[in-house]
């Protein structure tokens, strides 16, 4: 298992944590997202080590935006 936290800008309510939920959610290998509003963190636990970039695509198209990994 990997667990990675990004930093996405753009989050401000219970929709928006919904969404980005669903839709990494159902990205292959990821087991569990979380979405923490107050920090503007979203970590995501997979099987495999995630696809930055297609996590960020999902993101993008879902109308938020991933800045990168979190510190």
């Amino acid at each position: 298992m990997s667990t990675t936290t990004y930093a996405v800008s753009g989050m401000s309510c219970a929709h928006c944590k919904a969404t980005l939920t669903k839709v990494i959610g159902e990205l292959d290998g990821v087991t569990e997202v979380g979405v923490d509003l107050s920090t503007g963190q979203v970590t995501v636990t997979s099987s495999t080590e995630p696809d930055d970039t297609l996590i960020a695509e999902v993101v993008d198209e879902a109308g938020y935006e991933l800045t990168g990994r979190a510190a």
